[in-house]
């Protein structure tokens, strides 16, 4: 799941920035990789993996065929967010933030990722991927925190959250539809065929099984 959103990002940010030469790495920016960078790149480093709590649900979800038939059961997906480090890194600041501020508006533009860029295990969970850019910190976490364990200095950056779906518990096969036996209770005067009409002497109504 995680290397398919890696696909996603790497995609749009390239869509978005429209320009072969700049390029698009997952690296970890410590100072050794600024030290060997020599052309204009965004880093997108995944550094933060949890649960989204607020988004888990209990019970279990139906799996429909075409028919609309039930045919198997599962457990809700489970969230996971991941957080990523977007910086923009080039000869000039000024061309820096040019790049980060391109960045801000197509993640601002998009509130999840495009369906038709997910990859199979992601577009087979049917869900959308949500994105939230430039929310403020988790109280446990701050971002110079970040940089100061990669041992790098602290630069202008982006904080982009994905919500990612992941569909890894067991399905459990649906039984047969069940059919069920009805009753057709009539009352009064309203004949009743031969087979079901009640004996002399028996309850005026009559009643007929039918099934449904």
């Amino acid at each position: 799941m995680i290397h398919e959103v890696d696909d996603s990002l790497r995609d749009l940010v390239r869509a978005e920035l429209g320009s072969p030469d700049i390029e698009v790495v997952f690296d970890a920016p410590t100072r050794d990789w600024a030290a060997r960078r020599n052309a204009p790149t965004v880093n997108l480093y995944l550094y933060d993996i949890r649960e989204d709590l607020r988004r888990r649900s209990r019970g279990r979800h139906n799996v429909y065929d075409e028919h609309g038939t039930v045919v198997s059961r599962t457990l809700p997906p489970r969230y996971f967010k991941l957080s990523y480090l977007i910086s923009a890194w080039t000869q000039r600041p000024e061309d820096e933030h040019r790049l980060l501020s391109s960045l801000l508006s197509c993640f601002l533009r998009h509130e999840a990722l495009p369906g038709d860029g997910l990859g199979p295990e992601l577009s087979a969970t049917g869900l959308p991927v949500p994105v939230t850019v430039a929310l403020p910190p988790p109280e446990d976490r701050a971002f110079a925190d970040v940089w100061t364990a990669l041992g790098g200095e602290l630069k202008p950056s982006l904080d982009l959250v994905v919500s990612a779906p992941v569909t890894a518990a067991p399905v459990y096969d649906a039984g047969p539809p069940v059919s069920e036996d009805g009753l057709d209770l009539r009352i009064g005067d309203d004949p009743a065929p031969p087979a079901a009409r009640p004996e002399p002497g028996s309850t005026a109504g009559s009643v007929r099984r039918r099934k449904r």
